[in-house]
């Protein structure tokens, strides 16, 4: 099974607004990107968004997803919304993880529904708009500063930190009376 960090930072420097040890949930990070529990879940087992805070290990253990995987996560639902293949997605998930972070904000994703394409100045979105084709754009400090702003009401936990009991979760008990005893 692979570890939380086995996949490779889509960005490599520190622009997170929080300690790299703090994450979010399954179910806050699927409310912050706009997405489903199931389609989380599926990113993370096939390796395009897996949890780089924490990684699910085994029964009962959350997956901590950082600032920086939910808003992976925001970028591939609006490409998935634009009608771009997952396929594509993660084409151009692999091109910003070898790009990194030193302008990032600075990017826009355009795409005709069909390919995906990076601009960083008018001029690349001029030259495309002549091609014809139709296109949207993703301003990706856009979106950084969206999902800043859906995190900061949502909570978050620290990977070290025991999860919190939940009240009438009669299964999770029987699981941790049976690993502890």
């Amino acid at each position: 099974m692979k570890e939380a960090g086995d996949q490779g930072l889509l960005f490599d420097d520190d622009l997170s607004p929080m300690p790299d040890d703090t994450g979010f949930r399954g179910p806050t990070a699927c409310s912050a990107a706009g997405i489903t529990y199931r389609q989380l879940d599926y990113w993370a087992r096939t390796g395009l968004v897996e949890p780089t805070v924490r990684s699910a290990g085994g029964s009962g253990t959350q997956r901590l997803y950082s600032f920086r995987d939910i808003l992976l996560l925001k970028i591939i639902k609006r490409l998935l919304d634009a009608g771009v293949s997952l396929q594509q997605i993660r084409t151009a998930v692999s091109h910003l993880r070898d790009r990194g972070t030193d302008d990032l904000t600075e990017v826009t994703l355009m795409s005709d529904g069909a390919s995906v394409y990076e601009c960083r100045s008018s001029d690349e979105v001029i030259d495309l708009l002549q091609g014809g084709q139709g296109v949207f754009g993703i301003a990706i400090g856009g979106v950084w500063r969206e999902i800043e702003g859906s995190l900061s009401e949502l909570p978050s936990e620290r990977a070290d930190e025991l999860p919190a009991e939940h009240a009438g979760d009669e299964l999770a008990a029987r699981r941790r009376a049976k690993r502890v005893g």
